[in-house]
């Protein structure tokens, strides 16, 4: 068993979490990380406020374990979101692209404030602005990470920072879980590794599409979902890498948005435009491809739509070659870091 700064800061057995995605970190995913002994994360960006704590709330009642919430700040409903994961006193409190203004509060009953970055620089700010642990995500990993890679970013960060590290980009077993401790970092968030289980709602289809991937079979481009990101290489991500501006497929997607978060159309606007004038909001045409990329990752994780479905993956798919259960996945993951870094130990000796 792994004792780290990450272990100790939440209160938990392995150094491992899941990393929030939405849709696809539903309850059961999350819980069934927990009780194996690592750190599931529920993503919220796609809830309302009251979907948000009727998820927390389902959560509890599969686990007495920490847990956390990942929110983008420049989402819709996001301090709606916040507050609701904040009056329920929600162990960890993830976030990414934005500045975190309830860290006081967070921490006014214990909780712990966990910063996403893919920039280095954007590590010491976040550091100073009272965050406990950052998720340092390296150019390999499924969804957004920059243009640096996980070996020299983890380092980079760590030299820059005191607080323990989460390494997150083209991890999914012990050899990279011992990699990361040897960068610097304190422990690994693992996702796609996590969407290929038993326990995770993802569709059969796109497991096997993973399982059948080689680490050449991602995408990286900002067409996806309007942000630099990477999915898993299908004929639809290819056709939206050739394809121009998708006008048609915007308004329907973004429809299906609205009517899923359950919002007027007014409200919807003045979301859109709330979102465009944030320090760190995106241009209008961000927000559309937003709305075609989450129409097309539904249309995967839920129908099995190979056709015209995108899933976010990272390269590490090259390495998944099996769908077993959560437990089995962290087990192999703490026993082979061990035997990993006793060899390394006994190779010095």
């Amino acid at each position: 068993m792994f004792k780290t700064r990450m272990t100790e800061l939440f209160g938990i057995k392995h150094p491992i979490m899941l990393a929030g995605m939405n849709w696809i970190t539903d309850p059961k995913l999350v819980s069934t990380v927990c009780n194996a002994g690592g750190l599931g994360i529920l993503a919220i960006a796609h809830c309302g406020p009251e979907d948000t704590l009727k998820l927390i709330r389902e959560i509890r009642k599969l686990t007495d374990k920490p847990f956390g919430v990942n929110q983008i700040l420049i989402g819709p409903n996001a301090k709606e979101n916040i507050q609701a994961a904040i009056d329920e006193k929600v162990p960890v409190i993830n976030y990414s692209l934005g500045k975190p203004w309830f860290v006081d509060q967070v921490h006014a009953y214990g909780g712990k404030v966990v910063g996403t970055i893919a920039i280095a620089r954007h590590a010491a700010k976040a550091q100073q602005l009272g965050c406990d642990a950052l998720v340092v995500t390296g150019h390999e990993a499924a969804a957004h990470g920059d243009v640096a890679t996980s070996l020299v970013l983890i380092p980079v960060v760590a030299g820059q920072v005191t607080v323990p590290l989460i390494a997150a980009g083209g991890f999914y077993n012990g050899r990279g879980l011992a990699a990361a401790l040897a960068l610097g970092a304190d422990g690994i968030s693992m996702g796609t590794r996590f969407t290929v289980t038993k326990e995770s709602m993802v569709h059969e289809n796109y497991k096997q599409l993973v399982i059948e991937a080689s680490e050449q079979d991602t995408l990286y481009s900002n067409v996806f979902d309007g942000m630099l990101g990477r999915v898993l290489k299908t004929k639809a991500a290819e056709k939206m890498m050739r394809s121009g501006f998708p006008m048609v497929e915007a308004f329907k997607g973004a429809k299906e948005v609205k009517d899923f978060m359950k919002l007027s159309y007014g409200k919807f606007i003045v979301m859109s435009f709330q979102m465009m004038g944030q320090e760190e909001g995106q241009p209008l045409w961000v927000l559309a491809r937003q709305a075609v990329g989450n129409r097309r990752h539904l249309m995967a994780i839920s129908q099995g739509d190979v056709s015209e479905g995108i899933l976010f993956a990272g390269q590490n798919v090259g390495g998944i070659k099996d769908v077993p259960s959560v437990e089995e996945v962290i087990d192999r993951t703490i026993a082979e870091a061990e035997a990993m870094l006793d060899k390394i130990q006994k190779e010095r000796v």
